[in-house]
């Protein structure tokens, strides 16, 4: 699998399939190390093999991935991309290969309880998703957006905002990284994933369609779901799903005590001083 970091035209398209992603959404897409690992990225590259080609994963925002398969920059794009009436308009749709759900976290000294007690309430959600577009149906609600899922659990777990709503099985992944908060049992809507394609063309979505359900057939699309999500994925790979997140928390915590202890240092001298006057 190879990841370009660019958005840049395909090279060669009869042996290229460019996948436009966004890698913040484990366990579908994200980063360990330098690679874009994932359901997605794996099913992605199964489809390329079938179809002769090598996979080129481009990376970026998630409201730019249908623009990107719009315009000819990427050929698919999966990044859990729930199939709605207003995504139809912009582009076409394989079969959908997942169910899916937008989950609900809070606190777990929250009094939210279920969908019906987000009124009134802010929450956080990821920019461009479904669970961005349902929260502005919550009475009274107040919407945050973040660039990433992950943005949108600290600030849940820093007080800023009373819930965050994000796909399942993101959600999962982050209760069990984070203490201090939990997941309501009641999903706030249930929704599909399809793998998303240029409205013109049409000879591209046969084939990837083709080659979609003929990996559910020969069982090998489960494979890979069982390997991210299934009864039997190791402790170690749980752990390196928010591995880069859990990273860029670090860095930002370490961050924030190095302006602190700089700060003290500075208060220090600047009394030193004042004493020697």
């Amino acid at each position: 699998m190879v990841m370009s970091l660019g958005m840049t035209a395909m090279a060669d398209e009869d042996k290229t399939l460019v996948m436009a992603t966004n890698a913040e959404f484990p366990p579908y897409e994200y980063r360990e190390g330098d690679e874009i690992i994932g359901i997605d990225a794996e099913v992605a590259a199964l489809i390329a093999d079938k179809l002769g080609m090598e996979l080129e994963i481009e990376d970026m925002a998630f409201d730019s991935v249908l623009a990107a398969v719009q315009t000819g920059k990427a050929d698919i794009a999966m990044a859990g991309i729930t199939v709605t009436p207003e995504r139809e308009q912009m582009v076409s749709f394989t079969d959908t290969y997942t169910k899916a759900t937008q989950m609900i976290i809070v606190t777990e000294d929250s009094e939210i309880a279920s969908p019906e007690d987000l009124t009134g309430k802010t929450v956080g959600v990821q920019l461009g998703t479904t669970g961005d577009i349902y929260a502005e149906d919550i009475e009274d609600g107040t919407v945050e957006r973040y660039s990433k899922g992950f943005e949108a659990v600290q600030a849940l777990i820093q007080g800023k905002i009373d819930a965050v709503i994000i796909d399942g099985e993101p959600a999962k992944v982050f209760v069990e990284q984070n203490e201090g908060i939990k997941l309501l049992e009641e999903a706030f809507t249930e929704e599909e994933y399809a793998i998303a394609i240029a409205k013109d063309n049409e000879e591209l979505l046969e084939k990837v369609n083709t080659a979609l359900n003929e990996l559910k057939e020969e069982g090998e699309f489960q494979k890979v779901v069982d390997k991210y999500i299934g009864g039997d994925a190791s402790e170690e790979e749980t752990e390196a799903v928010t591995e880069a997140q859990t990273a860029e928390a670090q860095a930002a915590e370490e961050g924030t005590e190095a302006a602190t202890e700089a700060a003290e240092t500075e208060v220090a001298e600047t009394e030193t001083e004042t004493a020697a006057q």
